[in-house]
C-alpha cells in the first residue's frame, strides 16, 4: 500500500526539498524503526539516502495507519551511522 500523506507532511517536504519517493522508499523499507519518544502513537523509521550523500532520512509515522506519514526530515546526527 501507498504512504498517505498529511497536509503537514508534504508542507515540511516541499520547504526541506526532500522527494516523494525518498519518503516513500523510507517508510515501505526502514533500515531501523524506533518508537516515537514524546507520543507513544507514533513511530520513527530511518534509513540513509543515497542521492543525498547517504543522510539519513526520519520519517514519523502513526502506529494505528502505518502508511500515514505524519511528517519527514533529515536527522544530521546520524549521518553515517546507519
Amino acid at each position: 500500500m501507498d504512504p498517505v500523506y498529511t497536509a503537514h507532511a508534504l508542507e515540511r517536504m516541499a520547504k526541506r526539498q526532500l522527494r516523494r519517493e525518498w519518503v516513500d522508499r523510507v517508510v515501505i523499507a526502514p533500515e531501523r524503526v524506533e518508537p516515537d519518544k514524546e507520543d507513544p502513537a507514533l513511530e520513527r523509521r530511518l534509513a540513509a539516502v543515497p542521492e543525498l550523500a547517504n543522510r539519513v532520512l526520519r520519517v514519523i509515522v502513526a502506529k494505528d495507519e502505518p502508511n500515514r506519514v505524519i511528517t519527514a526530515y533529515l536527522d544530521r546526527k546520524l549521518k553515517g551511522k546507519l
